[in-house]
């Protein structure tokens, strides 16, 4: 991969996801801090993402946003780091990251901020209820390592992520299922870099880290 890789964040954002995905392929990039509310929402920004949110990466004339794309994203253009299983087995792959991004992500967010589907709602929220989304994801982990199987993959990256937020601020029920998987995966040489970077940032920015 000739082309170097070009990413928007904040330190205090999801932007922490795409970094530890950039740490876990091994790939050079160029890191472009933005601000909120200024940077963040400035015309040339807004120009590569009118979402005005981060994190964005830049490869080869193209432009990624949201997180799981991010990763999705990643692991094929470096198919030399492993962190995506080969095309005839990735129906778990597909399964697993897209329901943290879409049914498991809505019903924390949505819990977390006071709105509880009724009964008559449940069917349009698409998840139906917080603990269906939460007994899904104990399912998905419970007897092996990884959300996939045996191997670490960029779906670990983003299900890995939802579940180390959601124990370390309460919007995830602790569960030895959780903190199992939480721990294997953030002992990662990748995640630490990560983390560290990340941390470092905050610190230059005049941002607290998150505690």
């Amino acid at each position: 991969m000739a082309e170097q890789i070009e990413f928007y964040t904040n330190p205090m954002s999801r932007g922490r996801i795409a970094r530890w995905m950039l740490e876990e392929t091994g790939a050079a990039y160029d890191t472009h801090y933005l601000t909120y509310g200024d940077s963040m929402k400035s015309a040339a920004y807004l120009a590569i993402n009118p979402m005005g949110k981060v994190p964005t990466i830049r490869h080869a004339g193209k432009t990624i946003t949201e997180c799981a794309a991010i990763c999705a994203y990643l692991a094929d253009a470096i198919p030399e780091a492993g962190l995506a299983p080969d095309t005839g087995n990735r129906a778990d792959y597909y399964r697993w990251l897209f329901f943290a991004a879409g049914p498991l992500e809505a019903a924390t967010t949505n819990k977390a901020m006071g709105w509880i589907p009724s009964e008559d709602q449940q069917a349009m929220a698409g998840y139906g209820t917080f603990d269906h989304a939460y007994d899904t994801l104990l399912g998905a982990l419970i007897g092996k390592p990884y959300i996939c199987g045996d191997a670490f993959t960029a779906a670990d990256v983003y299900v890995g992520s939802q579940v180390a937020w959601g124990l370390q601020f309460g919007t995830l029920p602790e569960n030895a299922v959780l903190t199992e998987y939480r721990d294997r995966i953030t002992a990662r040489p990748a995640y630490t870099k990560a983390r560290d970077l990340d941390d470092a940032a905050m610190e230059e920015l005049g941002q607290a880290p998150p505690t």
